[in-house]
């Protein structure tokens, strides 16, 4: 019976090494991601954006250090400080959600005015369709707290979400054509979300290997997220996106 708890814990601990071994990877994505469009330019004095920018990179960045923390407080076997810390991480998801729509709204404006209204449209549906996906998923997460299979590997997917607008800056950065002004086109979407799709095939690895079985939430739950992400594309050249977001334009002042 020792031996089995013995093989059990360290199957345990094993498993939150690699969570927590993944954080350190998403932290290297979200800096490395955003440096040619937000880290390089600020540190050169040449970044031009409106104030919520900076906000918004705050509290985004914060989020994936955050999870770097969660996950190593559940490594070193700290999972009521873990616990405590997740009531000030449920704020700081709520705060960041918020800071998205903000976000792309008045980026919107301003592009609006600039003359890339239609294009400025379709792509602001990158952001605001993302949400709904990445709070269901966090609210999955939240409701299943007390069961740690299920919360683990919903966080995991809110992490991947989290990764491939910054994943998408690298792609906007290499395939930017020369001279190109305003908006890309919403089809930009589809390299990063593939590629951020791996960090999910890593995990279903990982688990194959280890376990010799894969969870069913990595399959029906990293499928529905890169579906879900791929369906914006042709959902932002819709009637009904169109009038949702002109909508939107209008609360917004």
């Amino acid at each position: 019976m020792a031996a089995t708890i013995g093989a059990h814990s360290a199957r345990g601990l094993d498993t939150t090494r690699f969570y927590f071994r993944m954080a350190v990877v998403f932290v290297i994505i979200a800096f490395a991601g955003f440096t040619p469009t937000y880290w390089a330019p600020l540190a050169s004095g040449t970044f031009s954006e409106p104030p919520i920018v900076h906000l918004h990179g705050t509290l985004l960045f914060s989020w994936t250090l955050l999870y770097l923390m969660q996950t190593a407080l559940v490594a070193s076997g700290r999972t009521a400080r873990h616990q405590a810390v997740g009531l000030f991480g449920i704020a700081l998801f709520s705060v960041m959600c918020c800071s998205i729509v903000a976000t792309r709204l008045i980026l919107l404006r301003g592009e609006v005015h600039a003359g890339f209204g239609d294009a400025a449209r379709r792509f602001s549906a990158i952001a605001l369709c993302s949400l709904p996906l990445l709070i269901g998923l966090f609210a999955a997460a939240i409701a299943n707290t007390r069961r740690a299979e299920l919360h683990k590997r919903l966080m995991y997917l809110v992490m991947v979400c989290l990764m491939i607008p910054a994943i998408a800056r690298v792609f906007l950065v290499l395939l930017k054509p020369a001279g190109a002004v305003g908006p890309p086109p919403v089809l930009v979407l589809i390299p990063p979300t593939l590629t951020a799709a791996l960090l999910i095939v890593v995990a279903i690895v990982y688990e194959r290997r280890r376990y010799g079985r894969v969870h069913a939430l990595y399959i029906y739950g990293g499928a529905t997220l890169v579906l879900w992400t791929l369906a914006i594309v042709p959902f932002s050249g819709t009637a009904a996106w169109s009038a949702t977001i002109r909508a939107l334009e209008g609360l917004a002042g």
